[in-house]
């Protein structure tokens, strides 16, 4: 015979917990109708050029940090060997006199002014000219060369305990221009993951022809590592033209952040590299080699071989390379390679003389 139970009811703990999750699926629901579409490789590429032109900004600053932190290396070094040089100095003088005065006293005959020199500083003895007459000429001599090389000691280790302090702060500035860069970098790298392969490529530039995209296929080597048309124009002078071919030999290496050469280069690390294959020595960073030579508002004037400064606040750097065209390390993910100079904020050339 057939059951005519009622059927079990579920308990309120298992209601609660099938209606939230329910809720939870509308909610979801609603919420993937109105989430925010891929962002659009045209919106990706805005962001991470804006990223690495930052990372760039914080790359020069970095550079310009390492460069002190590297020269006050070198001067605090400097200041305490001649700090223990002075020193040591000193000490044979002293031992000179402490010798003296020990003869005299097996003489039974201790000079004064030495018992006063053996128990205090020299300076105070000197301050007391009246007992001058008490000592030799040697004796005095030794003593005025002590005083003398203590006062220049006293004002070499304030020296270097001034720029001890000073290469603290430097190094603090560093890390927080490296942590700059890095994050910067990582942005970008989030959004460029966002595309695909091809897609990367393209924002990058390995795609884009030379002249943003207006020109045709004569232009397109204007990106990679082949030479586009740089025209007839020659170099102003033999370390100009020494200094393109030097680029040009590094076109295709990789640009990394605060490198100088060989093999990896940044903006600035790799016109100074170039110009110094030329025997020329330019400054670490970008903002400074702007003023190592003549500068050039005229584009028209440019030769090759120029320094090509960019932006508002000279961040980036390049070799003008005839044609309208730089070449340089453009950004972190690129190589060194020709581009148009259309592409970026021109603001004036460097001629080095």
């Amino acid at each position: 015979m057939a059951s005519h139970r009622r059927p079990k009811q579920p308990g309120r703990a298992r209601v609660t917990v099938l209606t939230a999750t329910a809720a939870a699926a509308v909610a979801l629901t609603s919420q993937a109708a109105h989430a925010d579409p891929k962002a659009s490789k045209a919106e990706v590429k805005e962001k991470v050029d804006k990223y690495y032109e930052e990372a760039e900004q914080a790359t020069e600053k970095y550079n310009g940090a390492k460069e002190k932190q590297d020269k006050l290396d070198q001067q605090v070094t400097d200041l305490q060997d001649k700090v223990a040089r002075g020193q040591e100095e000193i000490n044979k003088l002293r031992n000179g006199l402490g010798s003296l005065a020990t003869a005299q006293y097996r003489s039974g005959a201790v000079d004064p002014s030495l018992q006063l020199l053996l128990s205090s500083d020299p300076d105070g003895y000197l301050d007391k000219a009246s007992t001058l007459n008490q000592v030799s000429a040697k004796q005095a001599s030794t003593l005025k060369q002590i005083s003398e090389k203590q006062r220049v000691l006293k004002q070499e280790r304030q020296e270097a305990t001034g720029k001890l302090k000073d290469l603290a702060e430097t190094r603090k500035v560093l890390g927080e221009q490296k942590e700059a860069v890095q994050e910067k970098l990582a942005a970008a790298k989030e959004q460029l993951n966002t595309l695909t392969a091809a897609e990367r490529a393209e924002v990058m530039g390995e795609k884009e022809k030379a002249d943003g995209g207006k020109g045709g296929d004569g232009a397109r080597a204007g990106r990679d590592t082949s030479r586009p048309d740089l025209g007839k124009d020659v170099p102003t002078s033999g370390r100009a033209a020494a200094a393109l071919a030097a680029a040009q030999g590094k076109i295709g290496s990789p640009y990394v952040w605060g490198a100088t050469g060989p093999g990896s280069f940044d903006c600035s690390g790799l016109t100074g590299w170039a110009y110094a294959q030329a025997g020329v020595t330019l400054p670490r960073v970008s903002q400074d080699q702007a003023n190592a030579g003549t500068r050039i508002y005229d584009q028209s004037q440019l030769k090759p071989g120029d320094l090509v400064l960019f932006y508002g606040d000279l961040h980036h750097i390049g070799l003008y390379a005839g044609n309208g065209m730089t070449l340089h390390a453009p950004k972190p993910g690129a190589n060194v390679r020709y581009e148009s100079m259309g592409n970026m904020p021109f603001q004036f050339g460097v001629r080095i003389g």
